[in-house]
């Protein structure tokens, strides 16, 4: 049940190539995931957000890892033990490995990315419970991760735009490149868990499909973290709110 609207949560992004000045090491970001069920929202699960160093023979890279975690008390109605993590360069947020592990009620699925942007190729290795499964697929210039993608977002300098303004993102999810519309909405202050905030407001649009689409707020200084979002889908609706942010870069 909460497949979608998790990944919806993800696809509030934008495929950009700015130089990242908003996310260092160490940052850990929690939210309390809600989704309307018999009419009344109800907090089901929690998402975290966190970033870390990780050294290679080549360079060092910055980790980006999310999980998504339902409450003790709904585990038996339906459990989710979700991963999704980008290995990216720290400075452009370009993905050179991809890992999703998803664990939700009898249903498991681990995706594995290795991009080689130079070739615009991602080998990718499929596993499900039975069966495991490899394939390269092409990519176009710019195509991210899930993951690595919402990242970028927050290197973009929203100061820049009009209110109105589209962009376009491009992912690579379960071996296709999905395309969305991003549009500026200007700004907006709003109360948090972590104090009253002045946001940047953004809708997300689905060019692939109708059935998905939200809006996300943003903090409007240097950090640019992800405060709130909600997402509507045909089965419902829900929301992601912020519970805590520590080890922010600015």
């Amino acid at each position: 049940m909460l497949r979608i609207p998790f990944l919806l949560i993800c696809l509030f992004t934008l495929s950009l190539n700015a130089q990242n000045t908003a996310i260092g090491v160490g940052e850990k970001l929690t939210f309390t995931a809600s989704y309307n069920m018999s009419g009344v929202l109800t907090d089901l699960a929690e998402v975290t957000m966190e970033t870390s160093a990780v050294k290679t023979s080549k360079a060092t890279l910055l980790r980006l890892k999310c999980r998504a975690t339902t409450y003790s008390k709904w585990d038996n109605f339906f459990k989710i033990r979700d991963l999704y993590e980008s290995y990216v360069n720290p400075k452009t947020l370009t993905p050179y490995l991809y890992n999703r592990d998803i664990n939700e009620g009898s249903y498991y699925k681990n995706m594995k990315y290795t991009f080689s942007h130079k070739t615009k190729t991602v080998k990718t290795v499929q596993k499900k419970k039975k069966t495991t499964e490899n394939k390269t697929v092409k990519i176009n210039s710019g195509t991210k991760d899930i993951i690595s993608t919402l990242y970028s977002l927050r290197t973009f300098d929203f100061t820049q735009l009009s209110i109105g303004t589209n962009k376009v993102f491009t992912i690579l999810f379960d071996r296709k490149e999905v395309k969305g519309k991003v549009t500026y909405l200007g700004k907006e202050t709003i109360s948090t868990a972590i104090g009253k905030k002045t946001c940047y407001k953004i809708k997300i649009e689905s060019y692939s499909s109708s059935t998905l689409n939200g809006t996300l707020w943003l903090t409007a200084d240097a950090n640019k973290i992800p405060v709130y979002g909600k997402f509507k889908i045909p089965v419902g609706n829900g929301e992601l709110k912020i519970k805590s942010a520590t080890g922010l870069k600015n």
